[in-house]
């Protein structure tokens, strides 16, 4: 019997939000990535780099600040190290996990691209936060640099960038031939490393692409029986936040669309799941996703916890 193939997408709560407690989060993570390699899962991971390309925005920006000879890393350069260093934490956890439990499967990490529209509407009204709050004197810096910021009263200004849609992932054919043989593959993480494609050349872009909606298109690009989103939250509720608060067990692509509608999802939270989950069904028409908490896993795989939504 053929293992099913998964997509898994982790959220901060799955990596914290500094480096020491990334170290100690992924042990956690680890044993739930390890449970569904258990359950017969051959997964592809991607996950969230938020807080992690931040810290490393700001480390660069610093450095430039003390030392003028350096140049200030681009955005594009930030993301590539975030992917490196939260893979890198992430492959040992489950190596040594899986290991300690009997289990051989390699892990490997790939530094991905994935190309934007330089077009896209996002680029005219960035929303991503990024980096440290900074003076006005600085904001004004960042904006003859032609970069964007956001004032926030009595703390400071921060620089936004935008979230434009992927395109295409660069390097899926790597992705596909690794987990093809078996391998559990890391990949699209921070969403991917945003890229605008010049004839043959790929330059990269002064952006952050929601790690959601690289999972959904992860997911269908490599024809998988399952999307996994881990999140904050056991499951998807209507009413989320009120006292008539009521969890969604199951729900198919027509209904998710409808509560999206009725705004039942907060943006930046809930509402891209929901989005790459619809995305990914309406390519993927046999598949199913399944959005919980890490730690519900075995639970939520077993059906016991956890909302499924289908075509």
């Amino acid at each position: 019997m053929s293992r099913k193939r998964a997509v898994v997408s982790l959220g901060h709560d799955a990596l914290g939000y500094t480096t020491g407690a990334q170290r100690d989060a992924v042990q956690v993570t680890a044993r739930a990535l390890a449970d569904l390699v258990e359950e017969d899962y051959q997964l592809t991971i991607t996950h969230s780099n938020g807080p992690q390309v931040s810290m490393i925005h700001k480390a660069m920006t610093e450095l430039r600040r003390v030392y003028t000879d350096y140049t200030p890393a681009p955005m594009c350069v930030c993301s590539a190290m975030s992917q490196g260093y939260v893979g890198y934490d992430i492959q040992n956890a489950l190596r040594s996990e899986l290991l300690g439990r009997g289990i051989s499967r390699p892990v490997s990490t790939i530094l991905t691209q994935v190309t934007v529209d330089p077009y896209d509407e996002a680029f005219y009204e960035p929303t991503k936060v990024i980096g440290r709050f900074m003076s006005k004197e600085d904001a004004e810096t960042e904006i003859k640099k032609g970069n964007y910021v956001k004032e926030y009263p009595g703390k400071g200004y921060r620089r936004v960038v935008a979230a434009p849609q992927p395109i295409d992932i660069v390097e899926i054919e790597a992705i596909r031939a690794l987990a093809a043989a078996d391998q559990v593959v890391i990949a699209c993480g921070g969403g991917g490393i945003p890229v605008i494609e010049q004839q043959h050349i790929l330059k990269g872009a002064s952006a952050v692409i929601e790690k959601d909606a690289i999972a959904g298109k992860l997911a269908a690009d490599l024809g998988c029986d399952e999307l996994i989103i881990f999140t904050g939250v056991d499951c998807v509720y209507r009413d989320f936040g009120t006292d008539g608060q009521a969890p969604v067990a199951a729900m198919a692509v027509a209904e998710a669309k409808e509560m999206i509608s009725q705004g039942q999802f907060e943006a930046g939270t809930m509402l891209p799941k929901i989005e790459a989950a619809v995305s990914y069904l309406e390519k993927v028409g046999t598949g199913k996703v399944l959005i919980t908490s890490l730690g519900r896993t075995k639970d939520a795989v077993r059906g016991k916890a956890g909302t499924v939504i289908t075509a």
